[in-house]
């Protein structure tokens, strides 16, 4: 096995590419996977392996020779279970982008004690949403074993929604009945209450914005998963959610890396027993920046960078202050 061979399942996707990008400028061999072989080869590249997600021989064959894979292929409520079913026949660690929080959710509840028999590191949501928040969330915790609440707030400029997110989205919002979810004391919880619109108060430039609360993202998963805390809120700026309520094209490239325009900045405050800690992060585009989150993960459990096997949210598996340290030419720390 070439350690540099990594896999990325959905490749041709608008996240993939971004993926395959940041593994090749960082001197892997991206091996790239999907469902549709025509895609895969328009991208000019050899090393293409079409596998759908219900053939699990196919898929044995995809990843023959990798040494880890990245799926970025949604909806994960499809594509995470086989990928995360062949990356533990194949022996390798499995990374994903995923904001659906059931498909998160199902990830620990199904592969938490096979993983960690395993020896298999598998890190789920491991991108803008889920990944970053608890990064963030974690590196505020410091020396905190618990917390009374957590609240990540997201200041999104403008959200135009791929393709792959609206699909996702829909298959969330099916699973879910229609009804919203939280998570609040202790678990999560399904409800039909309308959310609430506040002011939050986010750092300069950014400045206060007006929020949905209880918009709740992977975060309500991840933070949870390895944090004693009984309250996890997360908001989104009432601009960035018309924005996905109204789809559109997609994002609109503006730079040589295929970035848009957008600008966000994720603000989060954890409260203990009345006393407060702050941390937020700026920076371009929420879909690359998942990118080099998702290769920053791959490249620590290949180089041994972990403190745990078995299914973790990125808090617990890294270190979370280095690893946010090792993004400073991607995110900016407030």
């Amino acid at each position: 096995m070439d350690h540099r061979n990594v896999a990325v399942y959905g490749a041709s996707g608008h996240t993939g590419r971004f993926v395959v990008a940041e593994l090749a400028a960082r001197g892997y061999a991206p091996l790239l996977l999907g469902r549709d072989r025509d895609k895969l080869l328009a991208l000019g590249a050899s090393a293409a392996r079409q596998a759908p997600v219900d053939d699990p021989d196919a898929l044995d064959r995809a990843l023959d020779g990798a040494a880890a894979v990245i799926n970025t292929a949604g909806p994960f409520a499809t594509t995470a279970a086989p990928l995360i079913e062949a990356a533990l026949r194949a022996g390798i660690p499995y990374v994903d982008v995923a904001a659906e929080i059931e498909a998160n959710h199902d990830t620990f509840r199904h592969f938490s004690e096979r993983a960690r028999a395993a020896g298999v590191v598998v890190v789920p949501a491991m991108a803008f949403f889920g990944g970053l928040g608890d990064l963030l969330v974690t590196t505020a915790m410091g020396d905190w074993t618990a917390a009374d609440e957590v609240h990540v707030a997201y200041g999104l400029s403008s959200w135009h929604p791929t393709a792959g997110t609206l699909v996702a989205g829909a298959v969330s919002g099916q699973r879910r009945g229609g009804r919203r979810v939280r998570y609040t004391g202790g678990g999560l919880e399904y409800h039909d209450d309308a959310l609430p619109t506040l002011r939050w108060p986010f750092p300069a430039p950014l400045g206060p914005r007006d929020v949905i609360g209880g918009f709740s993202m992977a975060d309500v998963v991840t933070v949870p998963s390895h944090l004693s805390v009984p309250e996890v809120r997360t908001y989104m700026t009432t601009t960035a959610a018309a924005d996905l309520a109204a789809g559109g094209a997609g994002p609109v490239p503006v730079d040589d890396r295929g970035r848009s325009a957008q600008t966000f900045v994720v603000d989060v405050l954890v409260r203990s027993a009345g006393t407060e800690r702050r941390i937020a992060a700026s920076g371009q585009d929420i879909y690359a920046i998942s990118a080099p989150l998702a290769v920053e993960a791959v490249d620590r459990i290949l180089t041994g960078r972990t403190a745990t096997t078995g299914v973790a949210a990125a808090g617990a598996v890294f270190d979370a202050p280095d690893f946010l340290r090792s993004l400073s030419a991607h995110l900016s720390v407030l």
